[in-house]
């Protein structure tokens, strides 16, 4: 990967004044991208003991959850869904790299007839040695695809942890609240001691822990993955908008147009999964506050109020420690102006 990133930037250095901007575009947004996956593989080769301790806390939650009930039908439910949503994303991530490799395949097929035409590579690489001659060209083009797919299927499946981490934190907040409810019904006189309301409380701080430890997994991930992909989506748009009267538009559709969608899907995914954290969070206030906490005793009232009271700090990613991740900021067309104005760092002035 540092050899191929190595190449990457030395042809986008040799081709900052190319008059096809559209190339440019398209290895400006090939390189930011596996550069991003870089980041991410660093990222948790320097945090690889806090996500042994995550996968621990998964396989503790397994085992307190029993071989029966309500809590482990939740799970299994979880678990299926996590399992769907994986399949779905590594899948688009797989789908681009096959249609961005189409669309160069077709892009030199279109031009088969010029005998100026140069031999594209999939990613585009000032390599040490000469590549368009054969068989250097179909061994190099072979190892170029094999990356791809290898790195588009890396970058899918720490998506979808995100994903699954955040949904298993979604289950464990349902188990709460069911717990909640089961000792606090609404139907008759609730019954309820200092032990069970103990281990309710050890339940919200494990999953208050839980989730401290994804938001430090993925906090500064969150910020490179924004940045990076406001560049790439701006190069993508312009590739799109400047093919749609060009004679090779096909090609470049075909290489571009789900590589912006998935662009955007991993954007999608990072909000949604702050957004969704948010929500989870509320609910088990709510469901303390909804029961019948005023027949309780003044002892175990004052236990539960300091479960309504943590609850009501929202869990959710944020990007760097600067901003929470929402639905709303993935909506926000102008992010990183958003971003860079509640900076701490910035000057007082930066809001004007």
């Amino acid at each position: 990967m540092l050899a191929a990133q190595t190449f990457q930037y030395r042809h986008m250095l040799s081709h900052l004044r190319s008059e096809d901007l559209s190339l440019l575009m398209d290895g400006l947004s090939a390189t930011l991208s596996y550069s991003l996956l870089c980041v991410k593989l660093i990222v948790f080769w320097t945090k690889q003991r806090i996500f042994h301790d995550v996968i621990a806390s998964i396989s503790t939650d397994w085992e307190e959850c029993g071989e029966t009930g309500d809590a482990l039908c939740n799970m299994i439910n979880v678990a299926s869904l996590s399992h769907r949503f994986s399949n779905l994303i590594i899948g688009l991530h797989s789908m681009a790299v096959l249609f961005y490799c189409v669309g160069v395949v077709a892009l030199r097929t279109s031009g088969a007839g010029q005998d100026d035409v140069e031999r594209e590579l999939f990613l585009k690489m000032d390599l040490p040695f000469e590549s368009d001659a054969s068989p250097v060209y179909e061994l190099v083009m072979t190892t170029q695809f094999l990356h791809q797919m290898t790195s588009a299927t890396v970058i899918g499946v720490l998506s979808a942890l995100l994903v699954t981490l955040v949904l298993h934190v979604g289950g464990q907040i349902d188990i709460l609240r069911e717990r909640l409810l089961e000792i606090l019904p609404k139907d008759r006189k609730p019954t309820v001691s200092v032990i069970t309301m103990g281990s309710l409380i050890r339940k919200h701080q494990s999953i208050i822990v839980f989730t401290g430890k994804i938001e430090n997994l993925y906090s500064h991930i969150a910020l490179a993955q924004f940045i990076s992909n406001t560049l790439v989506i701006c190069c993508l748009g312009f590739i799109i908008v400047k093919s749609i009267n060009d004679d090779q538009s096909f090609s470049m559709l075909v290489r571009s147009l789900l590589f912006y969608v998935v662009i955007n899907l991993e954007a999608f995914i990072f909000c949604f999964a702050g957004e969704y954290l948010s929500v989870k969070s509320k609910m088990i206030g709510d469901a303390a506050y909804e029961s019948l906490w005023y027949d309780l005793t003044p002892s175990e009232t004052r236990i539960l109020l300091l479960l309504i009271m943590r609850s009501q700090k929202q869990l959710t990613i944020t990007v760097g420690s600067f901003t929470n991740l929402s639905l709303q900021q993935f909506a926000n067309v102008s992010f990183i102006r958003q971003f860079v104005r509640d900076c701490p760092l910035n000057f007082a002035n930066s809001h004007d």
